[in-house]
């Protein structure tokens, strides 16, 4: 029986790391970054369903988010500045990144390759669910550079400021929603997480006795 490295591809995704040109306080690999930004996907379509009443699915977007880098085990991690140098060179990646997938799809099973290829190859995904994928993938480097600035790296400062462009830009309700509800709770040390909510009620502890 043919042996097929499609997973063992996958978990290599932990070796390769983000953010290569920056100091950080706290190292990110490609795996971890896929996870968070299921989560966000996740989180943001759920937002988009049940607090304006939008038709997406959440399970979905968080599938397609888990996939949306796995083509990194094979080109690696290319820091969005250099991606982004000019039209010329972000087509070539554009074209590599396509290679990588089909590569990278075939190493599936066959039997299975139905299922993966939506997830691997972009020109087959919807567009409306990529939106919410991508605002995801923004989410998280936002979030990242708030947290090493919250550890006191201003190595970070400029990235964070170009991000909140970039949120601002995509014009979504959901990503304010989560803004001013739930970023917010990145700049907290785990102390102040564990505190009681301030605008909580303060006799709530004494109808408890």
């Amino acid at each position: 029986m043919q042996q097929q490295h499609f997973l063992a591809y996958l978990y290599r995704l932990r070796y390769i790391e983000r953010w290569s040109l920056m100091r950080n306080s706290t190292r990110e690999n490609v795996a971890e970054h896929s996870y968070h930004t299921a989560l966000l996907a996740h989180l943001l379509c759920t937002i988009a369903r049940d607090v304006f009443g939008r038709d997406v699915d959440p399970d979905k977007a968080a599938s397609r988010a888990l996939f949306h880098d796995a083509t990194e085990v094979i080109t690696g991690d290319i820091p969005t500045p250099v991606k982004h140098h000019n039209p010329a060179l972000l087509s070539n990646f554009r074209d590599l990144e396509r290679l990588a997938a089909e590569r990278l799809l075939g190493t599936v099973p066959p039997e299975l390759i139905g299922a993966y290829e939506p997830l691997l190859m972009r020109q087959t995904q919807d567009d409306e669910l990529n939106r919410y994928v991508k605002a995801a993938d923004i989410l998280d480097g936002y979030l990242k550079c708030v947290s090493e600035m919250s550890a006191g790296n201003r190595e970070f400062a400029t990235a964070r400021r170009q991000f909140e462009k970039r949120l601002a830009a995509l014009g979504m309700p959901e990503i304010d929603w989560f803004l001013n509800r739930l970023a917010p709770s990145f700049e907290k040390t785990i102390d102040e997480l564990s505190e009681r909510d301030p605008d909580g009620d303060p006799d709530d502890d004494a109808d408890a006795d």
